[in-house]
């Protein structure tokens, strides 16, 4: 039985130059079984594969669309029956949002090898229970693809415009966002138009069920099953009455979204009510627009008139967070 499986796409832009460390740390290490895929497609064997050597571990090493067939898959395949190993996930994304949640940044060689020390201890202390979100047209029997953090409106445009037009400058991460944040806000607070900014978002109307809806333009939407919201914002507390997902809009006024600034750079942001910034939780979301974006852990889909994308959780699925 290993210890740990690595699950590696080398298409992800970040392997390109880490998978020789990776494969050569996996060299060093038996206890390591490392399985590498050219195509998300592929996963759904890779996994299969994986199960036989009955991992203590599954580690994912690949972007976001990776991180996302590879829960969909481990949700739906039924490859670990009904006691998958706890999921770790290496930092080397663009974005990294579940990585963070769980404890991994920066040197994703060094979450590696932290990943590896805890499997040779007890684990318990370090496996976190978390939902995932479902999302899906709504109709019985509907393909469901899993994740956990949904981007909408304002956020989604925001997203694909750093992934088309930021991106491919070559710049690092971090520089790469901060552009994209300037953007957006001078998007938003001053009316600058074309193609070197955001477009404006279109509205849509967004359902929770058994707690109302908001229709307009927005800013920010996000959807999220993560203890670490965007813009460090504090989620409502946990209830199992009012469900498992976490929604934050943040409405696309100027004044709105300095205050809402303000609050997170505080470290506020959520702690009290703020006009114009609406946190809920359910176990039901509905987004309906005219061609509205809505990414969900790097991939696009699309809810026009009378196809709304729903969002559902589901049981909870063990992760290793890597703090401790």
């Amino acid at each position: 039985m290993a210890r740990v499986a690595l699950l590696s796409n080398p298409r992800s832009t970040g392997n390109r130059s880490l998978l020789p460390r990776v494969r050569s740390f996996c060299a060093a290490h038996k206890d390591i079984f490392h399985y590498e895929v050219e195509h998300v497609d592929q996963i759904g064997t890779a996994l299969a594969t994986i199960a036989k050597v009955k991992p203590k571990v599954l580690v994912i090493n690949g972007g976001d669309g990776t991180v996302q067939a590879a829960l969909t898959e481990l949700y739906h395949g039924g490859h670990f029956g009904k006691e998958p190993p706890p999921v770790a996930v290496l930092p080397n994304g663009k974005t990294n949002l579940i990585a963070l949640d769980l404890g991994a940044e920066g040197d994703p060689m060094e979450a590696l090898q932290r990943v590896l020390e805890i499997a040779k201890s007890d684990m318990h202390p370090h496996i976190v229970q978390r939902e995932l979100i479902a999302l899906s047209d709504g109709s019985a029997g509907g393909k469901q693809v899993l994740g956990m953090f949904l981007g909408g409106a304002g956020l989604a445009d925001t997203m694909l415009y750093c992934r088309h037009k930021i991106y491919p400058l070559g710049l690092p991460n971090g520089l790469s966002h901060v552009l994209t944040v300037i953007a957006a806000l001078l998007s938003i607070m001053f009316g600058m138009k074309g193609r070197l900014f955001p477009p404006k978002p279109t509205p849509v109307k967004v359902s929770v069920l058994k707690h109302g809806q908001l229709q307009g333009q927005f800013a920010l939407l996000m959807v999220t099953t993560l203890e670490r919201l965007l813009l460090g914002g504090h989620s409502p507390k946990a209830d199992a009455s009012k469900g498992a997902l976490q929604l934050m809009i943040i409405e696309r006024k100027t004044l709105t979204l300095v205050r809402a600034l303000i609050e997170a750079i505080r470290g506020r942001l959520g702690r009290h009510r703020l006009e114009g910034v609406h946190l809920e939780r359910g176990d039901e979301i509905r987004i309906e627009g005219d061609h509205s974006n809505v990414i969900l852990d790097g991939e696009l889909f699309e809810a026009s008139r009378g196809h709304p994308i729903v969002l559902k959780p589901t049981p909870p699925v063990p992760f290793l967070r890597l703090a401790a």
